[in-house]
């Protein structure tokens, strides 16, 4: 099953096991239990730490689970954890060990002391480069806590159950039977669901906080190189963000860094995250910022958090970033999760051998309408404009596949579904004006970016579209108020673009700093 490289790799692992560890099987005779057996024999074969039973008795089968030996299994794997998943096999296997992970001493603490009895289930796809996060966090979660248990659950093998909870966006979690998360979290993200007085004790220690010299609100790829460049200069420097790597995180295959031929957003955004922890930058990560408010006579600038926290200080970077923009039609709200889905390589396998319509003609479509088009059965893209938006080489792909339809001037108009799912989309013929419906059970949103701005409004100038005005030097019309990345009026929106404008807008701020006589 595991190729000799790999094997000699999880041997080196393995022998940082801290206790002997048990692999209890339950297997059958279909194609995907051997292929597990295999798996699990070659994982038994480096460490006589390891041992493979095979008289598990799990409801769902294939299935194993990791416990160390003499202890209650709390670890359960309900599929084949390859591809993306097979590094949360390897921390799984450690951890259940006794190996410690690595996160800091009080967030130890703190899910060793969760009350109550909980049981996750997570729902995944192979392909889904968000869904390994997620695993691993509850995973270490239920290797700490004995009275948490979890299981990962492979989609596209256990399709009866995608069917009959109506799951059709990945990752899902279930807690003791009840929804309880969809897409990508954290280990602090869940803890902040789970433990309800830790909001309120982040905002008291977050309000301590003496002023900064440089604030950066956002941490994606311009609020990190603002980091790195303002933590250099020696000032004090604090990074506020509601998610760490912003839609980096969200992003697949990066081919055009310059100088790293290929890597993915999750692994960019952990480069990003230890490049800045190198320097005395104060990270708050999971905070929103919900207002800004301007100094006044050579004051503070501030932004208050969504906790109610309020942070000071002498100069701001902004660098909220994008999201995903969405169609606002009706039935969009109602249906997201439930057959709207804006992640084609998260939620494509969710729609095996069904029919979905892409909604964009750009790169991002086009490319989403590709991969899409060797899972479903059939796809329809639909494109505003009387042109397809993407390069020619996808273009040419594009229409050399024989299920794929390319609808132009086609404005959607309305989802419709039977009020559990997805079942049609209307659309208008904007040279015809005439309406028309397709049946199909997924839709596939894939048409741009809107600035993460709205909080901003009244404060600093923003463009008709949203974005936040800004200089040669990263300036906005706020004096001490800095701004880099996808939410300004910058073009080209690209992460090699973003990270230079960050740190251009990290020597604009200190310049400001060294100029003036802001007071502390």
């Amino acid at each position: 099953m595991l190729d000799s490289n790999i094997k000699t790799q999880l041997k080196a692992y393995m022998e940082k096991l801290v206790s002997p560890i048990e692999l209890v099987a339950t297997l059958d005779d279909s194609n995907k239990a051997r292929e597990l057996r295999a798996l699990l024999e070659d994982i038994a074969s480096v460490s006589d730490k390891i041992t493979l039973l095979e008289n598990g008795h799990d409801a769902r089968c294939p299935s194993f689970y990791i416990r160390k030996r003499g202890d209650t299994a709390r670890i359960r794997f309900a599929g084949l954890p390859m591809g993306h998943e097979f590094t949360s096999l390897v921390l799984a296997l450690l951890q259940a060990s006794g190996y410690p992970p690595k996160i800091d001493a009080d967030v130890i603490e703190q899910i060793k002391n969760l009350p109550g009895e909980y049981r996750f289930e997570t729902y995944i796809s192979m392909s889904c480069h968000n869904c390994p996060e997620v695993v691993q966090s509850l995973n270490t979660l239920a290797a700490l806590n004995p009275n948490i248990q979890h299981v990962m659950i492979d989609g596209a093998l256990y399709q009866n159950e995608i069917n009959d909870r109506q799951i059709m966006a990945v990752p899902s979690v279930f807690m003791n039977g009840e929804a309880f998360s969809q897409g990508r979290l954290g280990i602090a993200e869940i803890l902040a669901k789970l433990d309800t007085g830790a909001e309120e004790r982040e905002a008291v220690k977050l309000a301590r906080k003496e002023p900064f010299d440089v604030l950066i609100v956002g941490g994606g790829p311009a609020g990190s190189a603002a980091a790195v460049y303002a933590a250099r200069k020696g000032i004090r420097t604090g990074l506020v963000a509601e998610r760490f790597g912003g839609q980096v995180m969200d992003t697949l295959a990066i081919e055009n860094l310059i100088s790293v031929p290929h890597t993915e957003g999750p692994q960019l955004v952990r480069a990003l995250e230890q490049h800045v922890k190198e320097y005395d930058v104060d990270i708050m990560n999971l905070q929103r910022a919900a207002a800004l408010i301007p100094a006044e006579n050579g004051g503070l600038h501030e932004i208050r958090l969504a906790n109610g926290a309020v942070l000071k200080a002498k100069t701001l970077i902004l660098a909220t970033g994008a999201r995903w923009r969405e169609m606002n039609v009706p039935g969009e709200q109602e249906y997201r999760g439930r057959g709207v889905a804006y992640c084609p390589h998260c939620d494509g396998p969710l729609f095996k051998g069904k029919r979905v319509a892409v909604i964009g003609g750009g790169n991002s479509g086009v490319e989403a309408a590709i991969d899409l088009a060797g899972i479903v059965a059939q796809v329809t893209l639909l494109e505003f404009a009387d042109t397809l938006r993407a390069d020619a080489v996808l273009q040419k792909k594009l229409f050399r596949l024989p299920n794929v339809t390319v609808i132009q001037t086609a404005q959607t108009s309305e989802v419709i579904g039977n009020g559990e799912k997805v079942n049609a989309l209307l659309y208008t013929d904007r040279k015809s004006g005439m309406s028309h419906r397709i049946e199909l059970e997924g839709i596939f949103v894939q048409i741009g970016l809107l600035p993460n701005t709205d909080w901003m409004k009244g404060t600093v100038e923003l463009s008709r579209y949203g974005e936040i005005q800004v200089d040669a030097r990263g300036q906005t019309n706020v004096p001490g108020i800095f701004a880099a990345g996808d939410a300004t009026t910058v073009p080209f929106k690209q992460i090699i673009i973003a990270m230079g404008e960050g740190a251009k807008a990290s020597l604009a701020a200190f310049d400001h700093l060294i100029r003036s006589a802001t007071p502390a």
